[in-house]
């Protein structure tokens, strides 16, 4: 791969005992360093009764299915589950680990929630180029990763497309 990785001067280096942290860092991959099939994975990410809450807060769901512990326990389930619109957001989250100046996201497509995620799970994320193919706008072409979420248990919990616009070098 052919991207350059730097620091640009507003970001900012923390340092933690030990650690030194930077909190931001900028990539140029252009639509022709992607390469079909590569993948990437995420670090895992457990999901909590507050993330549950706070979600049903800004979203105005508070389905019984995400908020009643004692309606679950006579429901099909069991338990409480996620919000599903929570799942594709931490996945989402838990692949944006560099900002890529010469390409943004497109959109989304073909979301499913294929199993429950419930309090506790531990979510992570493999996602795999594609599809490349050209855009109508000249210079840009248009990248297609698959999205995966499995649970603690390689389960898969939610599948996407995600569509980058990348800029063409």
């Amino acid at each position: 791969m052919n991207c350059v990785l730097y620091t640009p001067a507003f970001c900012k280096t923390l340092v933690a005992g030990n650690y030194t942290i930077d909190c931001c860092m900028m990539v140029r991959k252009y639509f022709d360093d992607f390469v079909l099939e590569e993948t990437r994975e995420t670090y895992g990410r457990t999901i909590t009764e507050t993330d549950i809450v706070i979600h049903a807060g800004q979203t105005g769901d508070f389905f019984p299915h995400h908020m009643d512990a004692e309606w679950c326990k006579a429901q099909p389930f069991g338990q409480r589950m996620a919000h599903g619109t929570l799942i594709f957001s931490v996945a989402v989250g838990l692949t944006a680990g560099a900002i890529n100046e010469v390409a943004m996201t497109y959109g989304y497509e073909r979301l499913r929630f294929i199993k429950p995620v419930f309090i506790g799970d531990t979510i992570t994320v493999k996602v795999t180029i594609k599809d490349l193919k050209d855009h109508k706008k000249p210079g840009f072409g248009l990248v297609t990763e698959l999205v995966e979420a499995f649970n603690q248990r390689k389960e898969t919990v939610m599948v996407c497309e995600h569509i980058l616009l990348a800029q063409k070098k």
